[in-house]
């Protein structure tokens, strides 16, 4: 749909109410939410706006609760990544990091998180801008800066109120990252995101905004990063040959195999003749273990990273390389999102 330029500020306009957004407010970026019914499908939609040159650009983000998963097992975790996450979980206190790029899947992992941990007698708190998802059983506060109440300031009160679990559904500035590092020691569980393109990159990151070393040693208990790739067409893939020296230059360790079967989509009606449908998670996850604690005030980020393989971390781009032996995406797509990884 192509709606003519005369429509742009009547239609702007009309989001911006839905979202319960400033209509009146055209200089600076507003977030707002809108939840929309259609017979008993119930759809999630964040609204991004931004002023430009041109005028303001609204942005878009379906949230669709019956397409998407709250699932650990299902959004692309396997076996091994399951039993670092999951003990992760059931820590009594310690700070969880889900990073990665901008539309990577974070806050639907850290939701999927949030549901695990969702039982009778576990109290949940969130501080969130905005509120992407309701989750029945948990307390969820929504970001209003104007009225004082700021990711940092939520942080510290959610202290006085006996929680079990905290979700910050950002890191976004320094105040905010000590408050949930401490919170993280005295008792609670806390989870949350932060941008970053690995997990040892996340250790640094964290230095580099002035959490002390000390509290990421002892606050710190795992970190992941992730990704999102497109699935293969179901209707319309069909298999090919390569030999598994291709693979290597890509980060795959050799594994004896002469030749693999891998899949790619020819492309039909269903998956718009992309042969792609559908998209899941790769997974980077680094437990903070006792050696890793003990590198020392100054590591640098090739330091942290041998040491996590050293420790059994799968690296993201080796993770991708399982699901595409798998069948399950390819390899251009791979390269596609793990083109800043080795």
């Amino acid at each position: 749909m192509t709606p003519p330029p005369r429509f742009r500020a009547a239609i702007v306009s009309r989001i911006k109410i839905m979202a319960d957004l400033d209509i009146a407010e055209h200089r600076r970026a507003q977030d707002g939410h809108i939840r929309l019914r259609s017979a008993d499908h119930e759809v999630d939609v964040r609204v991004a706006t931004l002023p430009t040159i041109f005028g303001e650009s609204v942005v878009l983000r379906i949230l669709d609760r019956d397409a998407s998963t709250l699932d650990l097992a299902r959004l692309g975790l396997d076996a091994a990544a399951l039993a670092h996450f999951q003990p992760a979980l059931r820590a009594q206190h310690g700070l969880i990091l889900v990073t990665g790029p901008t539309g990577s899947g974070k806050t639907t992992t850290l939701y999927a998180a949030l549901q695990t941990l969702n039982t009778l007698g576990v109290k949940i708190l969130t501080i969130e801008d905005p509120v992407e998802y309701r989750l029945e059983g948990v307390s969820q506060v929504q970001v209003h800066e104007e009225a004082g109440r700021t990711f940092a300031t939520a942080l510290r009160s959610f202290l006085r109120a006996d929680p079990d679990v905290i979700m910050v559904g950002k890191m976004r500035d320094a105040d905010t990252i000590q408050a949930a590092t401490r919170a993280a020691l005295t008792g609670n569980l806390v989870l949350s995101t932060l941008h970053a393109n690995d997990g040892a990159s996340t250790v640094i990151r964290l230095l580099d905004m002035g959490v002390p070393a000390f509290l990421i040693a002892d606050a710190l208990r795992l970190v992941v990063a992730q990704r999102l790739v497109r699935t293969i067409c179901a209707a319309c893939r069909e298999g090919y040959e390569v030999s598994a020296d291709s693979l290597e230059p890509y980060g795959h360790t050799p594994t004896g195999h002469g030749t693999y079967t891998l899949f790619r989509g020819r492309g039909c009606p269903r998956c718009d003749f992309t042969g792609m449908k559908g998209r899941v998670g790769l997974y980077e996850l680094m437990p903070v273990t006792r050696p890793m604690r003990e590198l020392g005030k100054g590591p640098t980020v090739d330091e942290v990273r041998a040491l996590a393989r050293e420790e059994g971390m799968l690296p993201l781009r080796r993770a991708a390389l399982r699901k595409v032996i798998d069948g399950i995406t390819s390899v251009d797509e791979v390269l596609r999102v793990t083109s800043d990884l080795t």
